[in-house]
């Protein structure tokens, strides 16, 4: 070829290399975008297979179908391998069977992906505490309370808040039950079976002062609500608050006459009411009979506790022999005649019942009858 037509060919290779240029890199990115829309098809596939095991699973863990649930979660990570929620999922369905060192190893994880996760300090606090790690379970309750919480975070809070009362009341922390408890009751809604709820708990941390206003909260909406009645008529009576023990009681019972409960405290209140002779505006006459057959309760129940044959020699002023003596020389003067001409006798007789009942209630064991209510009405007049 002569170097004319070399030169032509040159020349008209140099102008369609732009062109050529220009196909070939069309080409490249239409490869391109059709390898990237392949690829995202194959992801929302995966992504698609995954979520269809998962929603399964759900499915099963809401039924309690554990094992089930345990294969359909190991299913869906499998085309999502770090979802978050397949992996708390699963963890939650292996809490169901128990499986709690491998549900631990799920959860730890997803702690340290996320520590201000809600329910995943909850489920670590559940595990501290089934595994009796109390400090460790307390940390990821209150982690837990102040943590992030899908939907309505008040409620969820809430909610934990008393299920760490129930755990504190079951490792008798009943100090730290009761403050959780206030922080419950400061922001409680207006449902009354929550409140009754709370009462209960109240309850059980024997803090009645605050166990008697949630009951009282709840009984203003619902006025029939029987557990709530007794409740109430159980705080009252713990409180020494016997009239108004009488009267959620009394409610309690012809609401419920098989609550037994509910009716032995009732007759007991009731016996209260009727055998203090402190009470005010009480007639004469009536206090009297009431120091009498207080005294013969107390002197019966001195002889069948058998304190004064075993009173071993010792002779202070409250011993059982003591006891014993002084109620034999104070017997005669207690009569409607004597307490008439000598008044200052109610006292000096009540007394002597009172540490009677003490005395024989720290060597005998809680009474019942009129010996229990005379101790109660003791507790009521200590320091008077």
């Amino acid at each position: 070829m002569s170097t004319v037509e070399k030169g032509k060919d040159l020349r008209f290779y140099l102008k369609r290399e732009p062109l050529i240029l220009g196909l070939l890199s069309a080409l490249a990115v239409v490869l391109f975008v059709a390898v990237g829309g392949l690829s995202r098809i194959y992801h929302d596939q995966y992504e698609s297979l995954g979520d269809r095991w998962s929603t399964r699973g759900v499915a099963d863990l809401k039924l309690e179908r554990f094992d089930r649930a345990v294969n359909e979660f190991r299913a869906a990570l499998l085309y999502s391998r770090d979802n978050y929620s397949y992996q708390l999922n699963l963890a939650q369905s292996l809490i169901g069977l128990k499986r709690t060192n491998e549900a631990y190893a799920y959860l730890i994880n997803l702690w340290e992906r996320e520590p201000e996760n809600g329910l995943v300090n909850l489920e670590l606090a559940r595990i501290a505490a089934q595994r009796g790690e109390t400090e460790r379970a307390l940390r990821y309750y209150h982690n837990a309370i102040y943590a992030t919480w899908p939907g309505d975070q008040e409620v969820q809070r809430q909610d934990v808040r008393l299920e760490l009362v129930e755990f504190l009341l079951n490792i008798n922390a009943k100090a730290e039950a009761q403050s959780e408890l206030i922080a419950v009751a400061a922001n409680l809604a207006d449902d009354p079976a929550l409140q009754a709820r709370v009462g209960d708990l109240f309850l059980q941390a024997q803090d009645y002062e605050h166990a008697l206003a949630e009951y009282r909260l709840s009984l203003k909406s619902d006025h029939h609500d029987v557990k709530a009645l007794a409740g109430a008529g159980l705080a009252a009576f713990e409180l020494g608050r016997y009239e108004l023990a009488q009267k959620y009681l009394q409610a309690a019972v012809s609401a419920d006459p098989g609550d037994a409960q509910s009716d032995a405290r009732l007759k007991t209140a009731e016996m209260v009411l009727r055998m203090d002779p402190f009470r005010r505006q009480i007639p004469v006459g009536q206090r009297d009979q009431i120091v009498i057959e207080a005294f013969a309760a107390a002197g019966e129940r001195l002889k069948s506790c058998y304190l004064v044959g075993n009173s071993g020699g010792n002779t202070s002023a409250t011993s059982p022999a003591s006891l014993a003596d002084n109620w034999t020389k104070m017997n005669p003067q207690i009569t409607e005649r004597g307490l008439r001409q000598n008044p200052d006798l109610v006292e000096a007789a009540m007394d002597l019942v009172f540490d009677i009942e003490r005395k024989t209630n720290a060597a005998c064991g809680t009474p019942t009858g009129t010996d229990l209510a005379l101790l109660l009405i003791s507790k009521l007049h200590e320091g008077n």
